[in-house]
């Protein structure tokens, strides 16, 4: 199965943009009458058929409607970007296929750098949700203050933890982590938390959390992070 991304699909027939057009028709070879998979990304899978196939504009009318719930669980990484723009958008990429729900990049105090291209990591999103066939595009926000982010009260009924390298931080997330939650996990740079940054997050209640004995870069830290919790959640359903 191939799933392709159209935001609006309100209508029952709906028309694509001049390259995912040119795609469907040239590069795939589908004509008129073929179905194709569409989803708009906030959980409906919708079965199309090609009413018009101009290359350049191509015309879809809606067949079937499927809606997938909710996850019982959310996850919420929380990073700070690496000064190599390609690993950070390399581990976007692959959170979104693993399943993370919502992204936020944080500035900390020894962090390399202090701003992002949300709209070039976006459609690095929807590619990654278009190849592994999810029909639910995690959340990107803006960069924000990691001391601010970690006394945001919307996060006060979510499991939280912060991972950093410390010998006596030794007990792993996944030993702290509990399935049906959400929850956000903070990763910081390169050059890790500062001191003050850590006691400002255990006061407002993140939990020190390992990711292993290996000290991890920190797109691969999140990349543990989201498969942990995801793993959680995919043990407790067996």
């Amino acid at each position: 199965m191939q799933l392709f991304f159209h935001e609006n699909t309100k209508d029952n027939t709906f028309h694509l943009p001049p390259e995912e057009s040119k795609h469907l028709i040239k590069v795939l070879r589908k004509t008129i009458g073929d179905k194709v998979n569409f989803t708009d990304g906030k959980g409906c899978l919708y079965s199309c058929i090609i009413i018009d196939d101009n290359p350049r504009k191509t015309i879809l009318k809606i067949d079937n409607r499927h809606y997938i719930p909710d996850d019982d669980f959310y996850i919420h990484l929380a990073i700070c970007p690496t000064k190599n723009t390609d690993r950070m958008e390399w581990m976007v990429e692959k959170i979104t296929e693993i399943g993370v729900h919502e992204i936020t990049f944080m500035y900390s105090e020894h962090s390399e750098r202090n701003h992002i291209k949300i709209d070039r990591l976006e459609k690095k999103i929807i590619a990654a949700c278009k190849q592994s066939l999810k029909t639910r595009v995690p959340k990107i926000n803006q960069i924000r203050q990691m001391n601010e982010l970690v006394q945001d009260k919307t996060f006060d009924t979510f499991q939280r933890f912060i991972a950093f390298v410390d010998k006596e931080n030794d007990r792993h997330l996944i030993q702290k982590a509990e399935a049906d939650r959400a929850y956000i996990i903070l990763i910081g740079p390169e050059g890790d938390f500062s001191q003050q940054e850590l006691e400002l997050a255990f006061n407002n209640h993140f939990l020190p959390c390992s990711l292993g004995k290996s000290r991890l870069r920190s797109e691969t830290a999140g990349l543990v992070a989201v498969h942990t919790l995801q793993l959680i959640n995919q043990i407790k359903q067996l």
